[in-house]
């Protein structure tokens, strides 16, 4: 908890965003829930499988970070504190959300859930809910056309199920972290192109995350080390200064 005055938290918070440089391929999750508990649970959840999250838990703190970063979809709870959820859906409050919105409510009547989908929200679960099904929900919504997520990538003998974030290296499984699996993700979608060290870090790390000097370093490092050990048809090149690129092993 921010012991200064609110402006000043809302400040940091603001700056704190405006670092993150939204790379085209990353899958970002704006969630909107005021419950701690509730809210590191389904931050924990989405992150196992693979996205960053960004977990607001006020209205006001959401309105700041849509201003400031893009996302491949909003996870919105509806009771928060200082206002209204629905106020956030651009039917409602004039909001500018242009990804998808799946709705968290305990409000069990008909008329609320028909007026948070009429407001803008494309789809809903009430409270309490199983969090595959949110998982699923959460998937189904992004895998519409023009959403950033795709079920299954395969490059010469490597094949990426982002569904059940499984990756088989010449019809074998291989075990990989849940960093290495979201690293070798971004880089499968950009195969053959430098994906630079920040590009990396604003990809795999919310903005509330700590990141050691060296973390992309040893982590391409622990990546690389397991491409090679499967006999992946895909090595990481390390371009120094600049990045690094997933290419296909040379004959």
């Amino acid at each position: 908890m921010c012991r200064r005055s609110e402006a000043h938290c809302r400040s940091v918070l603001c700056r704190e965003l405006s670092r993150i440089r939204r790379p085209e391929t990353s899958v970002r999750i704006l969630l909107v829930e005021d419950s701690r508990r509730l809210g590191a649970l389904i931050a924990d959840a989405l992150r196992s499988h693979g996205y960053v999250v960004d977990l607001m838990r006020t209205r006001e703190d959401a309105e700041t970070a849509l201003a400031t970063a893009a996302y491949d979809a909003v996870v919105l709870d509806l009771g928060l504190p200082d206002r209204d959820g629905m106020t956030l859906l651009p039917s409602k409050g004039g909001s500018r959300i242009a990804c998808p919105i799946l709705v968290l409510t305990a409000r069990d009547s008909t008329e609320a859930l028909i007026d948070a989908l009429d407001g803008g929200a494309d789809d809903y679960l009430r409270k309490p809910f199983d969090m595959d099904e949110l998982l699923a929900r959460l998937r189904a919504l992004m895998r519409r056309p023009g959403q950033a997520l795709g079920l299954r990538l395969s490059e010469r003998n490597v094949e990426f199920d982002t569904t059940h974030r499984r990756v088989k290296i010449a019809g074998r499984d291989v075990e990989m972290s849940r960093k290495e699996l979201a690293a070798l993700e971004l880089m499968l979608r950009r195969i053959g192109t430098v994906v630079s060290k920040a590009h990396i870090e604003a990809s795999l790390y919310g903005f509330d995350e700590e990141v050691g000097s060296n973390a992309i370093e040893v982590l391409i490092h622990r990546l690389r080390k397991k491409l090679a050990g499967a006999q992946a048809e895909l090595e990481i090149h390390t371009l120094r200064g600049i990045g690094y690129v997933l290419t296909s092993v040379r004959a």
